[in-house]
């Protein structure tokens, strides 16, 4: 008797698979959850009209956001040609970035991640000296003084804790400053992170923390690194709120830290904010995301663009015109190229420049230091 044929078995799904599927789920579950904040959806119609910012707001978020889609995608094509460093590039998380970082004023703190360029654009970092720090250069080793902008963190949640003291100091000079400081999910699970939150929330310090949570940290996807399903619920633990918004939206992004920036001046203390987003580009210009993703895995998150999400409801209500965006595309693109032949014209660096934007003031040993190089460059 001939034994039955057994089914065929399905090839076991890799860890990069279930990653990639669990940060799909998570994304597509969040839209559904109703503690999670979304003024427009996906395909650019409004689903809560009590919400909607003013249309000049709106208008000027979809410039930031277009300013930082540029800035992303020209970055690709000078670090291809030799012109630009390593940088983390940030398309698909314009909203997440821009829509925290305009509810700030240039008298507000902004302490951002290696990934956060968008953010600091947005708040007001001069492209031209954006670009000289991604080229290594000293003319983009220290901030604009009428900015108070840290320059871009790349160890993991240190930025936390120092946002805190920020904006303790804030609060000691008698000012309504606020502090903010950008994570990843990733980040989220580092000691600096859970001190930090405690610590802002039992001085009730005016700060409002991002947490980012775009599925990976470098290419470790969040389901591997925690069990944590909603991570806007770490706010819970150290007694301060926690919002959880679309951070795909940049309409919501806008509205629960607009709301959590005016909670901190009214000295109500500090909000932890999650937004649901999707790192859709590498960790970095030089990370190769096939060793664990596919392309095909990235299809689906086209139609989550939230440059496009923004574009079509300003469209369909009226606020914005083929012809007027066609405007709005090319004096960004020339901006742009303004400030990258700015980038260019400035002088190489010298090697005694590297320690000029350590201290106000140089101690002995940098003194010392510095005279050794000048003497080694001599000889």
């Amino acid at each position: 008797m001939t034994p039955p044929k057994s089914a065929p078995t399905q090839p076991e799904a890799s860890e990069t698979d279930l990653g990639y599927q669990a940060a799909q789920a998570a994304y597509d579950a969040a839209q559904q959850d109703t503690n999670m904040v979304q003024i427009v959806a996906p395909d650019g119609s409004v689903v809560r009209p009590d919400l909607l910012p003013a249309p000049d707001i709106r208008l000027a978020l979809y410039r930031q956001m277009r300013r930082a889609r540029h800035f992303d995608e020209r970055g690709w094509v000078l670090y291809r040609q030799g012109r630009l460093g390593v940088f983390p590039p940030f398309g698909g998380m314009e909203a997440s970035q821009v829509g925290t970082a305009a509810a700030l004023t240039k008298n507000d703190w902004l302490f951002p991640t290696y990934r956060d360029t968008g953010a600091a654009l947005t708040l007001g970092l001069p492209i031209a000296r954006t670009l000289a720090y991604w080229r290594t250069s000293p003319h983009g080793w220290h901030m604009p003084a009428d900015l108070k902008v840290l320059p871009f963190y790349i160890p993991i949640a240190t930025q936390y804790p120092q946002a805190v003291g920020a904006a303790l100091a804030e609060r000691r000079k008698g000012t309504r400053n606020v502090a903010m400081a950008f994570i990843g999910d990733g980040g989220s699970s580092e000691g600096d992170f859970h001190e930090a939150l405690n610590f802002a929330g039992a001085l009730n310090a005016p700060c409002v923390f991002i947490l980012q949570n775009n599925g990976w940290a470098i290419s470790v996807p969040t389901r591997t690194q925690t069990r944590a399903t909603d991570l806007s619920r770490r706010a819970d633990g150290y007694g301060i709120p926690g919002v959880r918004v679309d951070g795909n939206d940049a309409l919501a992004t806008y509205h629960v830290t607009a709301e959590a920036v005016d909670r901190a001046r009214r000295g109500e203390g500090p909000t932890l904010i999650e937004t649901v987003t999707y790192r859709v580009k590498p960790h970095t210009v030089a990370d190769d995301p096939s060793r664990y993703r596919t392309e095909a895995e990235l299809e689906g998150w086209d139609a989550k663009d939230p440059v496009l999400r923004l574009r079509t409801h300003l469209l369909q209500e009226g606020l914005m015109t083929e012809a007027s965006e066609a405007e709005l595309l090319a004096e960004i693109a020339a901006e742009f190229e303004a400030a990258l032949q700015e980038a260019d014209s400035y002088p190489d660096p010298t090697p005694a420049e590297i320690l000029d934007h350590v201290f106000a003031e140089p101690t002995p040993q940098l003194r010392q230091q510095r005279a050794q190089i000048l003497a080694e460059e001599q000889q």
